[in-house]
């Protein structure tokens, strides 16, 4: 077995800033692109379990909740919409919150009389493991907006973890990530089993877990780049979203 259970990477410095999903499409929410379609529909297929959760926290059944969040997608993908988009939603997480805020309040009886069907372009999704991700957060004391930003930071971790899988796993090293994960959660501690079952010394094996951490904070950050408008602003919800889960 190599003796670097690490894959490489040529993108370990992270994904270029103005190339993420949501500066594409707000710089050209004013004309229609394929390029623009694609990215946002990206952008709402990997971040609806938390509108999902919002819904249900607010008093909606799973049926009513699924159907809200599908009605809302389909209007969000439509042509023209987003130019209601504002500089101080530059956060995609703001500003689905504040879009799904209004269309729940006003546009939920319209939207009805074309639920599941009517020819809409919609996003797919497991409304199974959404009810089941809902439970997992839920909190007494815990509000809709609340609930809502913890969802929207476990799916940004969710998002993460997958891409630093998918790396191991291109490298021809799954095995090696599923022995090395347990240490992105857990406490620093003792490497000794994952060296062992690597066939690595203890020092090696610290290094290959500093490694996957550092990697993963990399993703991470790429990961949240793709939801802010700003370059200057992922700092700052790196912080927020810390502070959510560990809240």
């Amino acid at each position: 077995m190599s003796k670097n259970p690490l894959p490489k990477n040529s993108d370990a410095g992270g994904a270029r800033f103005a190339a993420t999903r949501w500066t594409v499409v707000l710089a050209a929410r004013e004309k229609a692109s394929p390029q623009v379609g694609e990215a946002l529909e990206t952008l709402c297929r990997v971040y609806w379990p938390p509108l999902y959760a919002f819904a249900r926290r607010e008093g909606r059944t799973p049926h009513d909740a699924q159907d809200l969040t599908q009605a809302f997608f389909a209007r969000l993908l439509e042509d023209d919409y987003l130019r209601a988009v504002a500089p101080e939603k530059g956060r995609f997480r703001s500003f689905l919150l504040v879009a799904f805020k209004r269309f729940m309040a006003n546009e939920w009886a319209k939207a009805c009389a074309g639920k599941r069907g009517g020819g809409e372009r919609h996003v797919t999704f497991d409304t199974a493991l959404a009810e089941n991700g809902y439970h997992a957060g839920l909190r007494d004391e815990a509000s809709a907006e609340k609930l809502y930003e913890r969802r929207w930071a476990l799916t940004l971790l969710d998002q993460a973890m997958a891409r630093l899988r998918e790396e191991f796993t291109v490298a021809g090293k799954a095995r090696d990530f599923d022995l090395l994960k347990t240490h992105l959660t857990e406490p620093r501690g003792e490497t000794d089993r994952a060296a062992a079952a690597l066939g690595l010394s203890e020092g090696a094996a610290r290094v290959a877990v500093h490694r996957l951490r550092r990697r993963f904070r990399e993703i991470f950050r790429e990961e949240i780049a793709h939801t802010v408008a700003d370059a200057a602003e992922i700092d700052d919800e790196v912080r927020y979203l810390l502070g959510v889960l560990g809240g």
